[in-house]
Order: structure tokens, then C-alpha cells, then sequence
């Protein structure tokens, strides 16, 4: 029988190792289901492929003709129930959230289903299934079990991703008033292609008016395309055109909105991470 040279042996347990390292990184487990196919689970996502848009896959039935969306950016999370082509609003809620070894832990910052809920925190799980990014979580609107995929969007590389706070508004006088930080806020969220602005109170469940939809942000100029909104259903199926530049970390967002109102607003990055 030949033998390996002292060099062959060396050059082979070499690339042996350099295999398995590259897997080093990686923590996956593989169930079998009861149809005997595969499942592979990555048991220690990165958090940030929890961050964008998601869609409900459980109840879609008894949901009708109810859209519902949830989006996640530095640490916050919205979910809306809406009917577009009613132009019908029917509730929204979210708030904070944290991930560690694939559980994930929300706290209620705002609720219109059931205001007492707001500053209790829930459990769920972000696991990758067959390929698709799944998040486990329990309805902030009726306790039940949901099951969400990821979307895959358009534009993931949005300048505008993440989660923002108004921090500078012009005022009648033509002076940018800032915002005093505390628990009423306003927070827009923005993942690639989808977004949702919300008014609240995390102190005392106050809810003061939210809308979203879709979006572009390109060469400066920001697009909203609006498919839900509490305050004027009249406003579902408008585009609204502004200018809008990211100067020191800030959003500046100026033009004029639905009722033809200046707007002048700054807004700044926000993260609970």
C-alpha cells in the first residue's frame, strides 16, 4: 500500500482544516418533519435579517380582505391592519424589541386593539426554514399564535432603512422648533421599500395617528405611496412627492403635504439596540 509523504499529509490535513473552519461561524440544527423532509434552522440568527418587511402567512383566511404588515428596523417593530381597497383603517401596534439566540422579546409602546397592553412585553422566535426567514410571534391584537415570512423587497438598500424620531419641526413663525424628548413621540420606520409613521404616547397608551405604505428615496427626492392612514381615509392612493437629504446623521424632509401645508422637519435616527 503507498504512503503519503510527510508534505502530501501536511498540505491534506491543511485544507481539512480550512474546511471546517469556514463553518465555524455557523450554528444550524436539521429536523426532520413528519412528511420525512429536511428543515434546516439557523439557531443563532443575525439580528439584523430580522430587520424589514414582513408578511402574515397564519389566519390569512379569516383575515378577508385585511392586509397586514409588520416592519422592523433598529429595535422597533409596527404591525397594520388595514383594507386598501376600502380605504379602511382598522388598527395598529408595536413598539420595541430586542433578539438574542433566536428568541425574540417585544414591549408594547403602542396598541389601538387594547391600550392596557401598552409596556407588557411578549415572546416569539426568528428561525430560517426550507430557505425563508419565519418569526413566530403572538397577535397584538387577539393572542393568537402568527406565523410571518420575510419580503423579499426591492430596494433592501434604502438610505432611508431604519427607524427614525421627529426632531425639528418649521413653525408658523419660520423657525425650526425642536422637539423636546419624552414619552409622546413620533417615529416613522422605514424598511426597503415600506414604511409607517406613528404618533403616540409610551407612558400612557395615548395614540394620536399613524399612516403608511410604500416608498422610494432616490437623488434626493422621497416618494410616499400612501395605503393606510387613521386621521383621512381620503388620503389611501395618494403619492406625495418631497426633497429630502441625510445631512450629519439627520433626515431633512421638506415640500408640501396632501393639503398642500409647507412641511420642514428634521428627523433623527433612533436605535434600542
Amino acid at each position: 500500500m503507498a504512503t503519503l509523504s510527510a508534505f502530501t499529509f501536511q498540505s491534506l490535513l491543511a485544507i481539512s482544516l480550512l474546511f471546517w473552519s469556514s463553518f465555524s461561524n455557523f450554528s444550524y440544527e436539521k429536523t426532520r418533519t413528519i412528511s420525512g423532509q429536511i428543515t434546516t434552522r439557523q439557531t443563532h440568527p443575525n439580528p439584523k435579517d430580522l430587520e424589514g418587511a414582513w408578511q402574515l402567512v397564519s389566519n390569512s383566511k379569516a383575515a378577508g380582505q385585511t392586509t397586514v404588515t409588520q416592519t422592523l428596523a433598529d429595535g422597533f417593530f409596527s404591525v397594520a391592519h388595514f383594507d386598501k381597497a376600502g380605504k379602511n383603517f382598522i388598527g395598529t401596534y408595536g413598539g420595541t424589541y430586542a433578539l438574542k439566540d433566536g428568541k425574540l422579546t417585544a414591549t408594547y409602546e403602542f396598541n389601538t386593539f387594547d391600550s392596557t397592553k401598552v409596556g407588557t412585553t411578549v415572546a416569539g422566535t426568528f428561525t430560517r426554514k426550507n430557505g425563508k426567514w419565519q418569526l413566530q410571534t403572538v397577535s397584538g391584537k387577539d393572542q393568537v399564535p402568527q406565523t410571518w415570512e420575510k419580503v423579499t423587497e426591492k430596494k433592501a438598500a434604502s438610505p432611508l432603512a431604519g427607524a427614525w424620531r421627529i426632531s425639528g419641526r418649521e413653525g408658523q413663525n419660520g423657525q425650526m422648533n425642536q422637539m423636546v424628548p419624552g414619552p409622546r413621540k413620533t417615529i416613522k420606520i422605514f424598511s426597503g421599500d415600506r414604511f409607517q409613521w406613528i404618533a403616540f404616547n409610551s407612558e400612557t397608551g395615548g395614540f394620536f395617528g399613524t399612516g403608511g405604505g410604500t416608498y422610494t428615496a432616490q437623488d434626493g427626492k422621497y416618494i410616499e405611496h400612501i395605503e393606510f392612514f387613521s386621521r383621512d381615509n381620503n388620503r389611501v392612493g395618494m403619492s406625495l412627492s418631497f426633497n429630502y437629504e441625510i445631512k450629519d446623521g439627520n433626515w431633512h424632509h421638506t415640500g408640501l403635504s396632501s393639503t398642500g401645508g409647507k412641511v420642514n422637519e428634521v428627523w433623527q435616527r433612533v436605535s434600542k439596540q
